[in-house]
């Protein structure tokens, strides 16, 4: 029995909801955090009841536990070329679609609509599937700004395309940024950093890999620790490492007199984010989004093994305002230390530079793709209505 079976069609004022909304997505935090920030608006728009089919990879099940909501993992797992990888998405598909059939009749035995949302990826193409056998509609949430297979696949069965950037291929409406909350204000950045122990007037660097980290970047930013401990003289630093590098990377910076908090992972990256007075970062969606909201002038290093190099697409419409560097990620510490450590040296020392960046940023408008996201779906019951 999942955590779902438990649990009551009723809200905590007694009374039902007519609109169940399914969130299909997982194997990282970046399809699961913006699905958190479109249901974090559905909550303030009414009584709507929600799900969220993942992965079983241990990640998600931290990430939703954490956050409080209701989760079942479904037996999904990506396609790939390789044999073996085939042949697991082969053997796990028809059990994958399924579980998330299962859940969509659930719901519909206490609810007058249920709607998916496919976050994109590899839990999102069976739910889908399953939504199409069980005429419900399907609101497919592209996030990047070169879609995946997945999201292909699903475009061509989805009921609304709402994507958050002009990916090509998908003339569809489109929607800014989507992040938890609303962007913040120059004077919550205090109020973040000290929600994160860090002082909260010292000038702060974030350093992300996504929610798995990076070592490339982890390895990047010990070299430059080792070469150049002056540069970040007078910074503090919040470093999410992922796996690995945890222990250097704390020794690293105590050597260097550089304070602040290194943690494999942390659940509210709008925190980090809002924290932050400059970020080296990948550029997956959701810290793209994070950027944009909070303003925050970043190095981006685009993930090294994409062949489509959709996250360097993601970070474009920042590049083109002067909001944030895109920089090769040559992987290896050395061969990348000339290239984006030059770009990430100067950019501590150069303050004025930050501050041209960040205004720059604002000029892109609000990141409110949740709310906006969240309005099409209420719209829609309120029209059935």
């Amino acid at each position: 029995m999942s955590r779902f079976d438990s649990l009551s069609s009723t809200t905590s004022n007694g009374q039902g909801s007519g609109l169940a909304v399914i969130f299909a997505g997982g194997g990282t935090g970046g399809h699961l955090f913006p699905a958190l920030a479109i249901h974090e608006q559905l909550r303030t728009m009414g009584n709507v009841r929600a799900l969220f089919l993942c992965s079983r990879r241990p990640l998600d099940a931290k990430i939703l536990s954490d956050e409080g909501v209701d989760f079942e993992p479904i037996p999904a797992e990506p396609v790939g070329l390789h044999p073996r990888r085939l042949a697991k998405f082969l053997w796990t598909w028809g059990e994958a679609v399924r579980a998330s059939r299962a859940a969509i009749r659930r719901l519909k035995h206490d609810h007058a609509r249920v709607e998916v949302v496919a976050m994109g990826g590899f839990v999102a193409a069976p739910a889908a599937q399953a939504a199409r056998v069980e005429h419900c509609r399907v609101t497919l949430v592209n996030l990047d700004a070169v879609p995946g297979k997945a999201n292909r696949w699903i475009s061509r069965r989805a009921t609304t395309i709402l994507t958050a950037t002009n990916a090509a291929g998908f003339d569809w409406p489109v929607v800014p940024p989507i992040v938890r909350g609303a962007a913040l204000s120059p004077g919550d950045a205090a109020m973040c950093r000290r929600e994160l122990g860090l002082d909260p007037a010292r000038p702060t660097l974030l350093v992300c890999g996504g929610s798995q980290g990076a070592g490339s970047i982890n390895k990047l930013l010990l070299a430059l620790i080792a070469r150049d401990a002056a540069a970040f003289h007078g910074w503090q630093v919040v470093h999410q490492t992922g796996k690995s590098d945890l222990d250097e990377l704390r020794a690293a910076y105590a050597g260097a007199n550089v304070p602040g908090v290194v943690e494999p992972f942390f659940q509210r990256m709008g925190s980090l984010w809002g924290a932050a007075d400059f970020a080296v970062s990948r550029c997956g969606a959701g810290s793209v989004a994070e950027a944009w909201a909070n303003r925050v002038p970043s190095v981006f290093l685009p993930y090294p093994y994409h062949k489509d190099e959709h996250q360097r697409h993601n970070a474009e419409p920042l590049d083109r305002v002067g909001g944030c560097v895109i920089v090769t990620d040559h992987i290896e510490a050395q061969a990348n230390i000339s290239d984006a450590g030059a770009r990430v040296l100067e950019m501590l020392r150069e303050g004025t530079r930050r501050d041209a960046m960040r205004a720059s940023l604002a000029t892109l408008g609000p990141a409110d793709g949740a709310a906006r996201v969240a309005r099409a779906i209420v719209a829609r019951e309120a029209a059935r209505i």
